[in-house]
């Protein structure tokens, strides 16, 4: 069972789902999405939030193995580890979902209306409602508290008379159930922190102080203003904007959450650069006490939304909001010169921190799971989705605030733990759904159904979507044209089934967004309805049209009209094509034997897979073995040593010492790979996937006098010298910590994550031997994010200085007699500061090994500008690659602490055990074939193609001459399409993408139609 159906649960009961276990997904709201739907874009990919959860929406509510309970929550949970009894409480929706058509018509004629918490109370919604268009299940529900007719029998009652299908059940009642699981995934969520009862924002006493999360519905153009910004007090365009950081989240005094909630800057910086896309002439200012932008190209964000986008970030705590007139809002800081400073902004946004819901902390405390002082789920770095109760798993922001990719990998982590314990039972309570006998339409007539999307105001806030509706209809062989709100919707998809059936559709286009993350949403529609699922052409009128195009709505429209008539003129061509069905080894091969790399191994092995662990050194460990303890406390070596143990004891594993793989040939499902072992054993093994988890290594630094004054050392040398009790250490009575030693510079424009947190542990370390000690701290933000906020006020409370310092003025080192001189500006007293010091302790950067460019040829994987593995979507597919079959995991993805090494490691397991689950695999049908006719060996597509999937073969003509030809192999080819470029005779072709078809689309993109001329270019 997954508790919660937010992006973490979905996450977790998909990878269940898929690898051989019925899932209960149980949600206490009406629809599954959690908070994602309610956001506008998702950074760094600028990408429409709701479009990319669209599809696992969808996913979770039409696969045969997820069981979807909404209006419920788990009242309790008895039992054991395989054999839990839980009791769920289902609250009446007083709608028949069986019934209910989600037409709209009860809602439509509902007289109450109340506020919405969708749209965080700033819009009104009907007492009988939907939570959002795209939810699943897309059913209406009756808020009990708002309903006339359930507060006062008898009263209203509209929406029973109106109903087409009778679906109003007002007399229906709560009903309990008891469901028999193996093992209970908790992915409970989080409220955002209310602002109100403090005041002291000023939020709830002046209409212009909102929250982050009423922003983002100001700005998504779905929301109340469709995406306009203005003022709340009298609807006037925006002008300034102010955000607050850390609303609600480090403050002891006022919130009691000392914690920081780990998201809000990024979402402040993406709110920002939003705001400034919808109007460059508004002036967004963030007042912050440190930028926490510790992720995966987080710091590029931030330069980029100061540089690019001209946002200015004041590094001040703001206490108060003052009223100054005319709606406006004073706001009073302190500049960099220690001057305190006036501004006036007509918005301010407060960035609200996340919290755990007082209903969470009372399940957990009821079913026995221990919790944090912060109200967080009390969890080991070294197991970080167990709680404190065997067979019970938890995900996602219960565990600790944290942001979408790895809340996503977070239910992938603990799916692969669930898998692990469940695996005797794999495939024993699921069911095969077999779509229905496709249809034969080689010889029919194309009847094309056009279906295009609003996407909220994405599109139709600058296309005139029934214009281009009108238009379609009017175009060859389009029997069938349809405009929806959200085209990816469960209804939508649901109607386009029926539309296929009942006219006889073979042929669909659909107008809307990138076919990058959602074609394959419409292919398994197509697959459903019985036609072939390749029959589907998609037009981007969104990314490549409204999105480019904002202020020129007419040219616009005129080039939506455009790309339709392309695609139906593609369409028309499409034949049904047959992917090719492989069988997937059991076995995964596991490069790099640190602790992700046996974390993922150790996983996929008790799931009973069978693994090839390769090590390139002569001992397992990685980088751990340079580590003394996890930002908690927790002691590294016992565990791993510990761990060391279980993977060489497990009988499914086999380990490869001082090896390296040399090369890779093979797919997804069937790779063969040459494993050298010393200097000459070499053997090849075949497997099914992979995971890379070749780690990372540390900066050896060039500046501050490192390697020249013996008192100055690395971050990594002080543990051990420290945990020796060495003479410098021992000795020593002042002590400077520096941080970003060789990162977040130009060179390596990152942040490698950990470092603050690893300097502030040694710091206390040294304060608690000799409390006498002067310990200093010089550091560009402090990112002890999450709950090590904790460990950052303790060594404040201790005595610990922390000075800030910026890049342009970077302390300085020298020596000094004996010891060594460190001069830096300090940024509270606005002068140079000479600090005497024992030892000079250098935070340095983490970089990426130089064996990823050599993995990254062989594998044919892309690497980020900083050298790291860049995985297929930084939101919803954080551990893989574009490459099927192929996974990451650890430093070798990006530079993170321990416990997200292992949380990644069990998410690219659960990812890898998905895929081994299935047995088989259907690979992409779009792939090269050859025309005999035309092709004459000249071997040049042999020479471009990046897969090796093209091969020379001489066969004897019909005239008795030797003659050349080119053999494809489907399994290798991806269907690039540069064999067909280069090919100079047509000798060549990309089903799907042939000659006649592009022709095609030319030929419609110059053709126009008869009075409108093709668009000229925009």
């Amino acid at each position: 069972m997954v508790i919660g159906g937010g992006i973490s649960g979905m996450q977790a009961a998909l990878d269940l789902a898929d690898s051989g276990y019925l899932v209960h997904l149980v949600e206490q709201t009406g629809a599954i999405g959690g908070a994602m739907p309610q956001y506008n874009k998702v950074f760094p990919t600028n990408d429409c939030a709701m479009c990319i959860i669209a599809p696992k929406l969808v996913e979770c509510g039409r696969h045969p193995n997820i069981r979807i309970l909404t209006l419920a929550s788990v009242v309790d949970i008895s039992g054991r580890a395989g054999d839990f009894s839980v009791r769920v409480h289902e609250s009446p929706r007083y709608v028949d979902v069986n019934k209910c058509i989600a037409c709209g018509q009860c809602s439509r004629s509902c007289p109450k209306s109340v506020d919405d918490p969708f749209n965080s109370n700033i819009a009104k919604r009907k007492a009988i409602y939907i939570k959002y268009p795209q939810a699943v299940p897309l059913k209406y529900q009756i808020d009990p508290e708002a309903c006339l007719r359930l507060n006062q029998p008898g009263a209203c009652g509209l929406c029973a008379e109106i109903c087409p299908p009778g679906a109003i059940r007002f007399d229906e009642i709560a009903r309990e159930h008891e469901i028999r699981v193996g093992a209970v995934v908790m992915a409970l969520g989080f409220r955002v922190f209310d602002p109100g009862p403090a005041r002291i924002w000023g939020y709830g006493v002046y209409p212009n102080v909102i929250t982050s999360l009423q922003f983002e519905r100001y700005l998504s153009p779905g929301g109340p203003t469709e995406g306009r910004l203005l003022r709340p007090s009298d609807g006037r365009p925006v002008r300034r904007v102010a955000f607050l950081q850390c609303v609600g989240s480090r403050d002891k005094n006022r919130c009691n959450n000392e914690y920081c909630s780990s998201v809000c800057c990024m979402y402040a910086i993406k709110e920002a650069m939003s705001a400034k896309e919808a109007d460059p002439e508004v002036e967004v200012v963030i007042f912050y006490m440190d930028m926490r932008t510790h992720g995966k190209e987080f710091d590029r964000y931030l330069e980029r939304a100061r540089d690019a986008y001209g946002v200015r970030f004041v590094r001040s705590r703001v206490h108060g909001v003052e009223p100054a007139g005319g709606g406006n809002l004073r706001l009073r800081s302190i500049s960099s010169r220690g001057r305190q400073v006036e501004e006036t902004f007509d918005l301010v946004v407060l960035s609200v921190g996340l919290e755990t819901p007082d209903s969470m902390v009372r399940l957990a405390e009821r079913i026995g799971i221990h919790m944090t002082p912060d109200r967080f789920a009390s969890i080991s770095a070294f197991m970080p989705v167990h709680t404190s109760k065997r067979g019970v798993f938890t995900c996602g922001a219960f565990n600790g605030p944290r942001d979408i990719p790895q809340s996503v990998i977070g239910g992938s982590a603990a799916a692969a733990s669930v898998a692990a314990l469940l695996a005797p039972v794999r495939h024993t309570r699921t069911v095969a759904v077999q779509p229905p006998a496709e249809q034969d339409v080689r010889d029919r007539e194309p009847r094309i159904g056009v279906f295009i999307c609003h996407c909220g105001t994405n599109i139709a806030g600058v296309v005139d979507v029934e214009e281009v509706a009108a238009y379609a209809a009017t175009l060859p062989q389009v029997v069938h044209v349809e405009r929806n709100l959200f085209t990816c919707a469960q209804d939508t998809q649901d109607r386009m089934v029926q539309q296929i059936r009942a006219r006889g559709l073979n042929r669909i286009v659909v107008a809307a967004c990138t076919p990058r993350t959602h074609e394959p949403l419409f292919r398994k529609t197509l697959k459903s309805a019985g036609i072939n699922e390749y029959l589907v052409e998609m037009a981007n009128i969104r990314n490549q049209d409204a999105w480019v195009h904002g202020q020129q709505p007419g040219a616009a429209t005129g080039k939506a009209m455009d790309l339709v008539r392309m695609a139906v003129a593609k369409v028309g061509t499409l034949t049904a094509l047959k992917p090719l069905r492989i069988r997937i080894l059991p076995a995964v091969l596991v490069l790099g034997g640190g602790v992700a790399g046996m974390t993922a191994a150790l996983n996929l092995a008790e799931q009973g897979f069978r693994v090839h662990l390769v090590e390139k050194s002569s001992q397992l460990g990685g980088n751990a073995l340079h580590l003394f303890q996890t930002w908690n406390g927790e002691q590294v070596p016992p565990y791993l040593r510990a761990l060391k143990e279980q993977v060489a004891a497990h009988a499914n594993i086999e380990v490869y010492y001082n090896s390296r793989v040399t090369a890779v040939s093979g797919h997804v499902g069937n790779f063969a790979s040459t494993v050298r072992t010393g200097k000459s054993r070499k053997q090849v093994v075949a497997h099914g996937a992979v995971i890379l988890t070749t780690g990372a290594k540390r900066y050896i630094p060039e500046e501050f006098e490192y390697g020249k004054i013996p008192k100055v050392v690395a971050s990594i040398e002080f543990d051990k010298l420290h945990m020796h009790n060495e003479t410098r250490v021992a000795g020593g009575k002042s002590f400077v910590f520096i941080q970003c030693v060789g990162s977040r510079n130009a060179l390596r424009p990152y942040c490698s994550k950990s470092c603050c947190t690893h300097s502030i542990q040694s710091a206390i370390k040294l304060k608690k031997e000799v409390p006498s000690r002067r310990i200093y701290i010089l550091y560009r933000d402090i990112r002890t994010y999450g709950q090590r906020e904790r460990i950052y006020n303790q060594a404040r409370e201790m005595g610990i200085i922390f000075i800030n310092y910026e890049e342009h003025g970077p302390p300085e080192v020298s020596r000094e007699g004996e010891g060594v001189l460190v001069r830096v500006w300090d940024h509270v007293l606005h002068r140079p500061l000479e600090i005497p010091a024992d030892m000079v302790i250098l935070a340095s950067a983490t970089l990426a090994s130089p064996d990823m460019g050599e993995l990254a040829g062989l594998f044919r994987l892309p690497l980020s500008a900083d050298g790291f593995f860049q995985e297929a979507h930084a939101k919803l597919r954080p551990v893989e690659f574009h490459v099927d079959g192929v996974f990451v995991a650890g430093l070798a993805h990006y530079p993170k602490p321990l416990e997200e090494s292992i949380s990644q490691a069990l998410a690219a397991a659960a990812r890898a055990g998905r895929l081994l689950a299935r047995g088989e695999i259907a690979l992409e049908a779009h792939t090269a074939l050859v025309d005999p006719l035309s092709c004459d060996g000249c071997g040049l597509c042999l020479e471009v193609c990046p897969y090796q999937a093209i091969t020379l073969a001489e066969y004897t003509g019909s005239d008795g001459e030797p003659r050349k030809t080119v053999t494809i192999d489907q399994v290798l080819c991806k269907g690039c399409g540069i064999c067909q470029g280069a090919c100079p005779k047509r000798g060549v072709v990309i089903s799907g993408f042939t000659y006649a078809q592009i022709e095609a689309q030319i030929d419609a993109a110059l053709a126009g139609d008869g009075d409108r001329p093709a668009q000229e270019a925009l």
